[in-house]
């Protein structure tokens, strides 16, 4: 069986009892970042063999995992942080697994997606996920486009090098929406700061940010219908 095995956004004390339980009796553990999670494995006292598996060698070595996954094994499958499959490398495994009638289990845990819109004071009982954000401007300008009429939050990741460049995009896009970028979630030095993007941009324009980052963009506000010469519409009697 196939276990998807969340592993913490930055604190390392954030990881389930199952999924340690799960991380030491794997007969080994695919990493996208065999030295970050060989940390984490250390600081839980697990001694499990890791496999290198990313984006860059996952159409070589899927073959491979699926045979090991045919003869009986248990295989746990982890992102550097957060939920595998979520913006990281993993789902073509799992549905070569669904192909193949491999069982697939998956261990709720931390996602770094969830966290941020959590902690922000926007409404996000309704949300569209876009992952990272692209490097070319065009590709960006694009996708940010989309939250300009969108009901719900947007939510992207973001490099911190490239962050004051889309906050720009974002101030000619939609200059009245709030924004909120939150950066280094569970660390020391987490962030959590709101407003406009002009706002943000100047703020991180003057200090330079650093670390993981989540970009939140408010949904866009529905006026309520007005009746023809003005006025609400008033509820119907029953």
């Amino acid at each position: 069986m196939l276990y998807l095995v969340a592993t913490p956004i930055g604190n390392m004390e954030d990881i389930t009892l199952r999924a340690l339980r799960v991380l030491k009796q794997a007969d080994f553990i695919l990493a996208e970042d065999t030295r970050k999670t060989g940390t984490l494995l250390k600081r839980h006292g697990i001694t499990r063999k890791l496999v290198s598996y990313h984006e860059h060698n996952e159409e070589r070595k899927r073959p491979w995992v699926l045979e090991k996954l045919k003869e009986g094994g248990a295989i746990a499958l982890v992102t550097s942080a957060g939920t595998p499959t979520i913006a990281d490398p993993g789902y073509t495994l799992v549905r070569s697994c669904r192909q193949e009638n491999i069982g697939v289990g998956a261990l709720p845990g931390p996602c770094a997606a969830v966290n941020a819109l959590a902690m922000t004071s926007m409404p996000h009982h309704r949300f569209s996920f876009y992952g990272f954000l692209p490097k070319k401007k065009n590709q960006r300008q694009k996708i940010l486009q989309d939250a300009a009429d969108r009901e719900g939050a947007s939510v992207y990741y973001e490099s911190p090098y490239r962050l004051t460049k889309t906050l720009s995009q974002l101030a000619e896009v939609l200059p009245q929406r709030k924004i909120a970028v939150v950066r280094e979630m569970t660390k020391k030095f987490e962030e959590v700061r709101e407003g406009s993007a002009q706002e943000l941009k100047t703020h991180f324009t003057r200090h330079p940010p650093k670390g993981e980052i989540v970009l939140v963009v408010g949904s866009v506000q529905k006026r309520r219908a007005l009746r023809k010469g003005g006025g609400r519409r008033q509820a119907r009697k029953p």
